[in-house]
């Protein structure tokens, strides 16, 4: 693998401090006893010159060393995760300035200290490791991190979108077709569409679309088993790609892989833009207010509203949470997505998303959820009433975290996916706060429940739960370090 310029000097300046170190060298001796200036050699070190043959034997002879094993790409053991990172794709691929994170700097903070950086970058790759995390997981992460960054809103995809529907003059109270939706891809950006064929091609009847290339035109392959939701949501999202003129692209989100971070970035533009297309935020901000002033908490009323909007749950959910922080002051929720498989009392945490901060209710590996969510207990009772079959159920409660002082709306919606056995529950909770409480009147309201809840079983207190699935042993674990702690320091002032 070929070395980029900006890396060949990073590893030459880690290694020329590492040896200095190693010889127990400051700046300036070395300066004296190679006839090089300290800023010079600083400036090496940094990774920001790459010194001339001549200078390098100069370094070298100090440093007791030859010139070819100075200037090798190869470091020392110490510093092999260094290498290892250098090496991958991340430092390419994710685009740093989007967080902003000049890669300039963070080579320079490589250097600053190489073994300590070296140890720390070898600790997160054995975690990686340990957990299975590929590229794609780490891309994931990076996009979902990303989204929390700017509380999951962007304007200009928000006006790019309403401009769009002004140029198509599509009436503010109307929500565009699915044949106006294929008509635009078709005639003006050369689409055809067609009826994903999974019986000559079984392996592909999991694949909601895919879009392959042609010569002189784009074919827009489609599963025939989609709702007229997620067809509009596909179209959508492809007049997105071309609108938004998104090169680099996903053909297919089947398979839930990315070559890139681009990739994953410019997918979920062309989402965003898919949601702000049919689901307004004019209409929706005005929609969540009529709701938020009931005095009682109402599901058929919210339901009426993703009907209306002709979406699902889960799209509804994500769409609430791009306007929350600007039009309502809520900057304090999650977004959490759950798959029940009945008669198993399985339930695993397949997306979610937490704006303003990291809250209690997120993924912890190899652990049980507390079995009293809303989001569980819906798809308890999804699995086993068989009348809810092909219902969308809705459900909330105000979570109250135990040790914490802490409560949350939870409002959770579930939904068998037939022919799949399984269920899902997309679940959005909105930290009650006073501003929350003052916008959402019926979040006081006696006609929800509270209940008592927590993370996971291993770190619960509540020993009395019914709903218990495992000992509570992280939190005992804890107890038993604090007790230690405590007897301990008491020795020490004896």
């Amino acid at each position: 693998m070929a070395i980029k310029p900006e890396n060949t000097r990073l590893l030459f300046g880690l290694k020329l401090k590492q040896l200095r170190i190693d010889k127990k060298l400051s700046l300036s001796e070395l300066s004296s006893k190679s006839g090089l200036s300290v800023s010079y050699i600083n400036e090496i070190e940094k990774g920001k010159k790459y010194p001339k043959p001549d200078k390098i034997k100069a370094l070298a002879r100090v440093l007791e060393v030859t010139p070819e094993s100075l200037r090798s790409p190869k470091l020392s053991k110490r510093l092999e995760p260094i290498t290892e990172l250098l090496d991958s794709d991340i430092l390419t691929e994710l685009p740093l300035e989007l967080f902003g994170i000049d890669p300039a700097t963070l080579l320079q903070l490589l250097s600053e200290a190489p073994t300590k950086t070296s140890a720390f970058i070898g600790t997160l790759i054995e975690i990686a490791r340990n957990y299975n995390m590929s590229v794609e997981q780490f891309y994931f992460s990076a996009l979902r991190t990303y989204q929390e960054m700017y509380d999951n809103y962007f304007e200009d995809l928000e006006q790019m979108a309403e401009r769009f529907l002004l140029e198509k003059q599509i009436p503010e109270e109307e929500l565009p077709s699915i044949s106006l939706l294929s008509e635009i891809l078709e005639k003006e950006y050369h689409y055809r569409i067609e009826t994903l064929d999974d019986r000559n091609r079984p392996e592909l009847e999991d694949v909601r679309s895919l879009m392959v290339p042609k010569k002189g035109y784009n074919l827009l392959l489609m599963n025939k088993r989609l709702s007229e939701n997620q067809r509009a949501f596909i179209l959508c999202r492809e007049i997105g790609y071309q609108y938004l003129n998104l090169k680099n692209r996903l053909y297919t989100t089947a398979l839930a892989e990315a070559e890139s971070f681009e990739q994953l970035l410019n997918n979920y533009f062309a989402s965003y833009f898919a949601s702000a297309i049919l689901i307004k935020r004019t209409l929706l901000v005005k929609k969540l207010e009529e709701f938020f002033a009931l005095e009682t908490w109402q599901p058929d009323r919210l339901l009426d509203i993703i009907y209306y909007f002709h979406t699902t749950p889960e799209s509804f959910c994500y769409r609430v949470s791009n306007v929350f922080p600007k039009y309502f002051g809520i900057n304090q929720l999650f977004f959490l997505r759950f798959n029940g498989y009945p008669g198993h009392n399985r339930f695993d945490m397949t997306k979610e998303l937490h704006l303003g901060r990291k809250h209690y209710p997120h993924t912890k590996k190899d652990e049980h959820y507390c079995r009293r969510w809303v989001g569980l207990t819906i798809l308890k009772e999804l699995a086993e009433d068989p009348g809810s079959k092909g219902k969308v159920l809705c459900r909330a409660h105000i979570s109250h975290y135990i040790g914490t002082g802490e409560k949350y709306l939870a409002i959770s919606f579930a939904k068998n996916m037939a022919p799949s056995m399984k269920n899902v529950s997309v679940t959005m909770g909105i930290y009650l706060d006073p501003i929350a409480l003052d916008k959402i009147r019926f979040a006081s309201s006696p006609s929800l429940v509270t209940r008592e809840v927590n993370g996971t079983c291993e770190r619960c207190e509540l020993f009395s739960c019914k709903d218990r699935m495992a000992a509570p042993v992280v939190l005992q674990k804890k107890h038993k370090t604090e007790v230690l702690k405590k007897a301990l320091d008491q020795l020490m002032t004896e």
